[in-house]
């Protein structure tokens, strides 16, 4: 069975990522957009650099046009965002971009984008695997056959329009007069072109490290988290850098690395980049989040007199709602974000160059202005506890707090308790949420407190509760 998760279709390659389950995807694309009689404009693909992301993405086209539906192809890979910006810009019905994102390199997938550039929603993938199961065979016109008669157009400098836009949005004399030097770790993906193109149009100094095309990754996650981007901060230490950058395969999650070697999580980011938008640059809007993501978007916004609004996981939630109340901006702690006024998608190239800006604008260094933000309103430390779990384990889990909605008894008292995705309790300062990744076989568990002691003691209490 085909299934689309939060983050779109993943599988490991050569088990359920072939070429006939590819198509069959792609089948299920076509037979969508005849019943929603939109295949009278083109498709357009795009590819990370995994293993066989660009034959999948060829494998895709010629089941595309086979079914009617002419393709614009990329000559080199392309971050997801450029993809979403593309079928915004261009009004198209639909885009596809083949990435497994920040999973292990034994993965691959492919997200759908839809109408405007956002993440197809969950009656849409719904629907297509619904068509993926009621098809017995897929037509396929080879995929040079179909060049040679103009069903597959490639498009020349894709980049142009998505940096040019970017650019349009930042304070472009700010970084030029500031001059940063900055260290980015590609990890080997696809966000490595856009961003170089524009910190040397803004006169920043960049560096770049993992910039070959590697299929294993360095042999680690190709995920900016703490873990992964230890090197990155020992090299902008010694380098005297100002900041690190990291992003992960597909150019849609973000990692920074602070001069002094401290790494700067998606919550702080998202919290540093919505307090600059509104102090600094003087925007007016509430912020989306998730609800694994940090509540102190929510004392910020109040702040300003506005509101933090709380979506289930799923980014399409968050641009969804970030378009609903015109909020400011929207991001999950796993780190994607979007600002109002770029795509409805993650995008790590704009939200790594508006980092930079603020960094400029501001004078202040990260782990000077989060200083800031933690004594006007208080410290948030969140952790996170995943676990990968069987179908007898997820079977139990889901019936005691889903079904059966049975609790442990914490230290703390219980504010109250929120079903909307997953499970989460929510405490006078702090909550602990247990729910399965959309992308991955693992039960993810997040807490929060004003400790890190406080919040992992929220862990280990629901996890003695579930599997003691």
């Amino acid at each position: 069975m085909i299934k689309f998760g939060t983050g779109g279709w993943r599988a490991i390659i050569g088990d359920d990522f072939t070429r006939e389950n590819v198509q069959l995807v792609a089948a299920g694309i076509v037979k969508y957009a005849k019943e929603q009689n939109k295949t009278d404009k083109p498709v357009i693909i795009g590819y990370d650099r995994r293993f066989l992301s660009e034959s999948a993405a060829k494998w895709i086209a010629e089941a595309l046009v086979a079914g009617g539906i002419d393709v614009w192809f990329l000559n080199r890979s392309a971050p997801t965002p450029l993809i979403m910006h593309t079928v915004k810009d261009s009004e198209l019905y639909f885009g596809v971009e083949v990435t497994a994102s920040h999973n292990p390199a034994r993965y691959n997938g492919i997200k759908v984008i839809v109408d405007e550039g956002r993440d197809a929603s969950q009656e849409v993938t719904g629907r297509i695997e619904q068509l993926i199961a009621e098809t017995q065979n897929v037509e396929t016109i080879d995929f040079d056959t179909a060049v040679a008669e103009g069903k597959i157009l490639y498009l020349r400098n894709p980049f142009n329009k998505f940096l040019d836009d970017i650019l349009d949005l930042l304070d472009t004399d700010a970084l030029r007069d500031r001059g940063l030097r900055v260290l980015f770790d590609t990890m080997h993906g696809s966000g490595a072109y856009p961003l170089q193109v524009i910190f040397h149009t803004t006169r920043c100094t960049v560096d770049t490290i993992n910039l070959n095309k590697d299929a294993y990754f360095g042999g680690i996650m190709p995920a900016p988290t703490e873990q992964t981007l230890s090197p990155l901060s020992d090299m902008v230490v010694k380098g005297n850098y100002d900041l690190g950058i990291a992003m992960d395969g597909d150019g849609d999650r973000l990692g920074i690395i602070d001069k002094d070697g401290t790494y700067i999580n998606a919550n702080q980011i998202l919290c540093m980049l919505y307090y600059y938008l509104v102090k600094y640059k003087g925007w007016k809007g509430g912020v989306v989040r998730n609800l694994a993501t940090t509540h102190m978007l929510d004392k910020i916004a109040e702040s300003f007199g506005e509101k933090c609004y709380e979506v289930p996981v799923g980014f399409k939630y968050i641009s969804s709602k970030l378009d609903e109340v015109d909020a400011v901006l929207g991001g999950e702690s796993s780190g994607g974000l979007t600002v109002r006024g770029h795509i409805h998608g993650k995008d790590s190239v704009y939200a790594a160059s508006l980092f930079a800006e603020m960094v400029s604008v501001t004078g202040q260094s990260p782990s000077q202005m989060l200083a800031q933000l933690n004594k006007e309103f208080g410290d948030f430390v969140m952790v996170e506890d995943d676990m990968r779990f069987d179908p007898e384990m997820k079977n139990a889990v889901e019936k005691t707090l889903l079904e059966d909605k049975r609790l442990p008894e914490f230290a703390d008292e219980i504010v109250k308790v929120s079903y909307k995705d997953g499970c989460k309790v929510y405490f006078e300062d702090g909550f602990v949420i247990c729910r399965f990744s959309g992308t991955e076989p693992l039960l993810r568990i997040f807490a929060e407190s004003t400790s890190k002691v406080r919040a992992k003691d929220y862990i280990n209490t629901i996890k003695k509760f579930l599997f003691a």
